[in-house]
């Protein structure tokens, strides 16, 4: 099992940095912090390290501009936010690298920009070129414009999508905890750090829980599912404590800090890695024991046979969730019938299908080079 000390050798790192942390829980943007993540940031670049930032803020930073104690309950009041803060916010990471000689490029995702083939391939050309620049790319949800459909819904999952683009040796979640622990500490003074453990154990799911604060919309429940995330491109992932002194460079010097999650299984090929990322579910297919052994242990295409329920309403070709019959997960992949064909074929032999629909396009439901596990 890998540890802390194989850090030494990541040379792509993803780093986000949540908006408690740069806007000091709530008080506007703390550039003492900005000014010592950078200078770390630039320390790390110098070593030839290649970094990515994917800043979190723009809506604290609006909210502290604006005077507003709580979060913006309505999509277009957390949008006007996002626009009022951004401004804000890329001008102090700017400033703060100019200090050591850097150029930054804002890059601002949707969904809508990853869940298409071409644009996702686009963005990752493009953040990889600025990366052979030299350049950080800062990252940051386009807020100002998408909506409830198109929403990460939280940076942890968009830093894990920039990481399957660009391929990240190492995600680092920057929190206002030193890490994940077995139980949450600041309701059980006797919860332990967890230092390493499989991003894939299940046994994190009971103590990540659902801790949201008042400024951010994530919490360990979304880190953990960022790290699951970026573990299909053979990323490792730390969740640190971002006001622990030198956290980045000393994480980078192989010192053990905060939880290292690891990829329990070689990284995904790019197509599938995609399909992980894409996060616009249109349906579920709900399977029987049978069909789930046969996409975990064998790998192979899912078959209408082994479909018991249809949920949803999608075409051909969209985007389905295989789920077993407890309504975990299994897998999902792009569907070759419309949920309406889906329905009517479901449970039945391939065989079948041309004499129930009057023709048959694939014999399987989901070919497996359209399937990937979750």
């Amino acid at each position: 099992m890998k540890t802390h000390a194989d850090l030494i050798r990541a040379r792509r790192w993803v780093v986000k940095i949540g908006s408690a942390l740069i806007t000091a829980d709530g008080r506007g943007l703390d550039r003492e912090r900005l000014r010592a993540w950078v200078d770390q940031l630039a320390d790390l670049l110098g070593e030839g390290h290649e970094m990515v930032l994917v800043s979190s803020g723009a809506v604290a930073e609006g909210m502290s501009r604006m005077g507003w104690r709580e979060r913006p309950r309505s999509l277009h009041a957390l949008q006007a936010a996002a626009a009022i803060g951004q401004m804000g916010l890329v001008q102090a990471w700017e400033s703060c690298f100019q200090r050591r000689a850097r150029h930054t490029a804002q890059v601002l995702l949707t969904h809508d920009d990853l869940s298409s083939r071409q644009r996702y391939l686009n963005a990752r050309s493009t953040l990889r070129t600025l990366l052979d620049l030299g350049v950080v790319p800062v990252v940051n949800e386009n807020d100002v414009v998408a909506n409830e459909e198109l929403r990460f819904g939280d940076n942890d999952s968009l830093a894990a999508l920039v990481a399957n683009l660009v391929e990240a040796d190492v995600m680092v979640l920057l929190t206002d905890q030193p890490g994940l622990f077995d139980a949450d500490p600041r309701h059980n003074p006797q919860a332990k750090l967890i230092p390493v453990a499989e991003a894939r154990d299940p046994a994190l799911d009971a103590v990540a829980g659902e801790c949201r604060g008042a400024l951010g919309s994530g919490g360990m429940a979304t880190k953990l599912r960022a790290a699951r995330l970026a573990a299909r491109s053979g990323t490792v992932t730390v969740i640190a404590g971002g006001i622990e002194p030198d956290v980045l460079t000393r994480l980078a010097a192989g010192e053990a800090l905060g939880t290292l999650l690891l990829p329990a299984q070689e990284p995904d090929a790019a197509r599938k890695r995609w399909l992980a990322g894409h996060l616009r579910v249109k349906g579920r297919l709900v399977l029987d024991d049978g069909a789930v052994e046969v996409l975990r242990r064998a790998g192979r295409s899912l078959l209408a046979v082994g479909v018991r329920e249809v949920e949803g309403d999608f075409r051909r070709g969209e985007l389905v969730a295989c789920v077993d019959e407890r309504g975990r997960e299994v897998a999902r992949g792009l569907v070759n019938y419309s949920a309406d064909e889906a329905r009517r074929i479901k449970g039945q032999p391939s065989s079948r299908i041309e004499a129930i629909l009057g023709y048959v396009d694939e014999e399987e439901l989901i070919h497996r080079d359209n399937l990937v596990l979750v």
